[in-house]
């Protein structure tokens, strides 16, 4: 028997975003990107500034090279000023160039830069 994914419950309606990604297509880049995500080895600051910008939640899965990200927020949350401000905060940029070296992105490149925002086409409640 398989066990459900344990989801967090909010008093109110919250807003969710959806983004994906493409890694490097290297087995080895996609191992060392999961071991940098992982709870181990992921950098405090990093959870820390997600947690500040009002990310309530944030998941992020794979299938061979493609991430897809879910990202729970409230309903008052601003995604562009959210995300210019996640890259002002402690190591943040180090963290981008960082993870750079796994991704089909340039390294430069801002966590808003890297992720494209998905369209929700269906849903069933």
């Amino acid at each position: 028997m398989t066990e459900g994914t344990r989801v967090r419950t909010y008093d109110g309606p919250v807003k969710r975003y959806v983004q994906t990604m493409e890694l490097k297509d290297d087995p080895q880049l996609i191992a060392l990107y999961r071991k940098a995500h992982s709870r181990e080895e992921a950098w405090q600051e990093i959870l820390d500034g997600i947690r500040q910008v009002g990310i309530l939640e944030m998941e992020i899965y794979i299938l061979g090279n493609r991430l897809v990200m879910i990202v729970e927020t409230p309903l008052d949350f601003q995604w562009d000023e959210a995300m210019a401000r996640l890259a002002t905060l402690p190591r943040q940029q180090e963290w981008e160039q960082h993870v750079a070296q796994f991704q089909q992105c340039a390294a430069e490149a801002t966590s808003d830069e890297k992720w494209q925002l998905m369209e929700r086409m269906f849903h069933l409640y």
